[in-house]
C-alpha cells in the first residue's frame, strides 16, 4: 500500500480504507445470536458494536508504536514472552514509521472519517452500519454488521491478497489485545498516553516510538542478563 499526504499527514486512499475497515470488523465483530428482523439484516452474519470500538481498533491498527506499548503493558501485566517478543518485533523493524498512518484528536479521542470507506462497504453488501437509539435527536451508536458476502470477501482478502497480508495480522492482533473491551474502555486505555491524551482538539495524535523502543530495550537486555549477572 503506497502512502499519499494530505495536510502533511500520511494517509491511505479510500479503497485501502475500505479493505482495512472490513478486515476490522471482520476480526473484531462478535457473531450473531439471534437474526435481527430488519430485512437488509437478513445476511448478517456478526456485529461490531459502536463507532466508539471501530474507532479505537482502527487506531492501533494505524499506530504501530501505540500498540507495541499495549504489548509491553501485556507483557508485563503476565509475563509472557511472546508479547515481549511481537513488540520487538515492531519496534525494530520500519514498521513504527512506514506503516505509520497518523490519526486527529477530536473530543472523544483519536478520530478517522469512516463514510468513504463504508460507503464502499455498503455498496458491495459487505458491511451494513445501522443507528441505535437516540437522544434529543442524536444518534446514540452506530453499530457494523457483517454480511454473509462481506465474511467471504475477508476471507478471500485472507488467502488471495498477499498486499494485505500485514492488516490481516495486524487486525488479528489487535482483535486479539481488545477481546472482552468495550470501545469506552479502549477509549480509557488510550488516554493513559500523555501524547494521546495532551494533543490539541484538531491535531494529529504525535508518535511515542522513541520511548516505546527505550523501553523495550531495557526489558530485552533485562531478560538476557543471566540471574547470576543481575
Amino acid at each position: 500500500m503506497s502512502p499519499t499526504t494530505v495536510g502533511g499527514m500520511r494517509a491511505t486512499s479510500r479503497s485501502q480504507d475500505a479493505v482495512r475497515i472490513l478486515l476490522i470488523i471482520s476480526t473484531a465483530a462478535e457473531p450473531i445470536s439471534s437474526q435481527p428482523a430488519d430485512p437488509a439484516l437478513s445476511d448478517a452474519v456478526a456485529v461490531l458494536e459502536s463507532q466508539v470500538l471501530l474507532q479505537k481498533l482502527d487506531f492501533w491498527v494505524r499506530n504501530p508504536d501505540f500498540l507495541a506499548d499495549e504489548l509491553l503493558n501485556e507483557y508485563e501485566q503476565g509475563g509472557d514472552a511472546e508479547f515481549l517478543e511481537l513488540a520487538g518485533g515492531i519496534l525494530t523493524s520500519d514498521e513504527p514509521e512506514v506503516r505509520r498512518y497518523p490519526m486527529t484528536r477530536f473530543l472523544f479521542g483519536a478520530y478517522e472519517p469512516l463514510d468513504d470507506a463504508l460507503a464502499v462497504l455498503r455498496s458491495a453488501h459487505l458491511v451494513v452500519r445501522r443507528k441505535r437509539g437516540s437522544a434529543g435527536g442524536r444518534v446514540l451508536r452506530h453499530d457494523y454488521y457483517l454480511t454473509q458476502a462481506g465474511r467471504a470477501a475477508a476471507d478471500r482478502i485472507l488467502l488471495d491478497a498477499p498486499a494485505f497480508a500485514y492488516f490481516v495480522e495486524r487486525t488479528q492482533l489487535v482483535a486479539r489485545l481488545a477481546a472482552g473491551y468495550r470501545g469506552s474502555k479502549l477509549k480509557e486505555r488510550q488516554y493513559r498516553q500523555d501524547e494521546y491524551r495532551d494533543a490539541v482538539i484538531g491535531d494529529p495524535i504525535a508518535t511515542i516510538a522513541p520511548r516505546v523502543q527505550e523501553r523495550w530495550r531495557l526489558h530485552d537486555q533485562k531478560r538476557q542478563t543471566p540471574a547470576s549477572a543481575a
